[in-house]
């Protein structure tokens, strides 16, 4: 039977690694029990669609109130063919209120 001498100091090298390798395991285990351990807590985030929604919902609440005053003067003017349209005017107005979105 032959026995490889070269080979003889590579396994002692092993060995040596895996029992440091164990007592490093088991302090690290020792130190992890003896830190309290940190209780998970709940917690709720929103999406980026219900935060824009909660936003627009406090813009509708922060928006005047209907004048129905003005509302009946309006209808009595289209009804009547009195209503003037600017078209210019409009075509911005639109423009605004898109970009706002």
């Amino acid at each position: 039977m032959t026995i490889n001498i070269n080979n003889l100091n590579n396994q002692a090298q092993i060995n040596q690694n895996k029992q440091a390798q164990t007592k490093q395991g088991s302090a690290q285990t020792t130190v992890d029990s003896a830190q309290p351990k940190h209780v998970a807590r709940d917690s709720v985030s929103l999406t980026p669609q219900a935060q824009q929604f909660k936003e627009l919902q406090k813009k509708s609440a922060d928006a005047p109130v209907i004048n129905q005053e003005k509302v009946e003067e309006l209808k009595k003017t289209i009804a009547a063919g009195e209503y003037k349209i600017d078209p210019q005017k409009l075509a911005a107005s639109m423009a605004k209120f898109e970009f706002t979105l």
